[in-house]
């Protein structure tokens, strides 16, 4: 097997969520406790989020392939980034990673493609909503996205940093996201995408559309590379 390698920490919530869904994957699929290897560098998640928010890319950059080469240094095969918004460096640090790096957009819209989904609703950080590497990440494979209201994506954004990140879970942040949900599907969206590796913490159950938690989906995805 190969031995999978996660830039963790961002945050340390969602890296979590990895190391479980990578665990738990295995004994599901294999009923064996023999599962791949796995490597974690957890960068510090307050120096990255300060870097994007002054827009210092290329410093988000620079951290996240210190990260990349010390897991290629300790024997990782291939590495992901755990969470969604830093993804927008992706290009950059893969380009110049010593190992393959594995695409939370191309992964997402792996198991789109696979249900027949050509529109989908997008929930995640600010970032993420507004810049353009995620709608065009998925456009490339014609897949289009319905992103939220300024309003909404300000509300969403400070749902994120200030609970989810920190471990916290609100009652009224979770219907709040609910009424969202509620106008990405009445805009078209055929499924809604959970393009912030927090919001399964808060998202959970059946709704009235089929939502995609992107941390689950990258995790399996390394799984079946690792496994491969």
């Amino acid at each position: 097997m190969r031995r999978i390698g996660i830039v963790g920490g961002l945050s340390p919530e969602s890296t979590v969520l990895y190391y479980n869904y990578i665990i738990k994957g295995f004994r599901e699929r294999f009923r064996s406790e023999k599962y791949p290897e796995v490597l974690i560098y957890s960068v510090s998640f307050g120096r990255v989020v300060e870097l994007m928010r002054s827009g210092d890319f290329k410093g988000v950059a620079r951290e996240l392939l210190k990260a990349v080469k010390s897991l290629a240094a300790a024997g990782a095969d291939f590495a992901l980034i755990a969470a969604n918004t830093p993804h927008i460096v992706f290009n950059e640090v893969s380009s110049l990673s010593p190992i393959p790096m594995v695409s939370i957009v191309d992964a997402l819209a792996e198991a789109l493609k696979r249900d027949g989904i050509t529109k989908v609703g997008l929930l995640g950080t600010k970032l993420t909503l507004t810049k353009p590497f995620y709608v065009e990440g998925l456009r490339k494979h014609e897949i289009y996205a319905v992103i939220p209201s300024n309003a909404d994506i300000e509300v969403i954004d400070e749902i994120i940093f200030k609970e989810l990140t920190l471990g916290i879970v609100k009652e009224s942040s979770k219907d709040r996201v609910k009424e969202v949900i509620k106008g990405l599907v009445s805009r078209g969206a055929q499924a809604v995408a959970l393009a912030c590796t927090e919001l399964p913490l808060l998202i959970k159950g059946k709704y009235m559309v089929k939502l995609y938690d992107t941390a689950r989906i990258h995790a399996e995805k390394a799984l079946e590379l690792a496994t491969a």
